[in-house]
């Protein structure tokens, strides 16, 4: 058998291909950015809320409310992408001076984070159909069944992604089965 360390242009390509992953590094930057686009829609949509508090009828208020929830949720989101995202595919980040870093980082992995982007995805798609519920004398019958079909592949995907990892032993307690 050969050593591949003893072929310079292997070690190189090796080494080539691994730093590639820095080029994701500007797709992070870029969804983290992108929080504070979020936020800017969402310090709109709160003050819209507040401003009309008094004039609005209680189902205007909680489409607000709703709406703030679901940028929440897509906040969540972007930040559970960045950082399993980065750790997953970039690199490491040293969290040892942060006293309150959140356990869950660090810890997801590739099959933990396709669960809980899903999961989200599952959570904004109802937070969706609820609005549109709410509003049912605006939307249509046909967008409704659409609303619904959409939200219920979003849920079928997701239980069927959560089984087939745990089928492949991702989603066990150490690869072992709880039975």
């Amino acid at each position: 058998m050969r050593d591949p360390a003893s072929n310079p242009v292997e070690k190189a390509l090796e080494t080539l291909i691994f730093a590639s992953r820095w080029i994701l590094a500007p797709f992070y930057l870029g969804l983290a950015l992108s929080l504070v686009v979020l936020l800017i829609k969402f310090m709109a949509e709160l003050v819209h809320i507040a401003a009309h508090a008094f004039t609005s009828t209680e189902s205007e208020v909680i489409l607000g409310v709703l709406a703030l929830v679901d940028m929440t949720l897509t906040g969540s989101l972007l930040v559970i992408v960045i950082f399993s995202g980065y750790e997953n595919f970039v690199s490491k980040i040293d969290h040892s001076g942060h006293r309150d870093w959140p356990e869950w980082m660090g810890t997801i992995d590739f099959s933990g984070l396709k669960l809980k982007l899903l999961s989200s995805i599952v959570a904004i798609s109802a937070i969706q159909l609820l609005k549109q519920f709410m509003s049912l004398n605006t939307v249509s019958d046909r967008d409704i069944f659409w609303l619904v079909l959409i939200h219920v592949v979003f849920v079928v995907s997701g239980v069927l992604l959560a089984l087939s990892d745990r089928i492949a032993g991702h989603g066990t307690s150490g690869g072992k089965s709880d039975h």
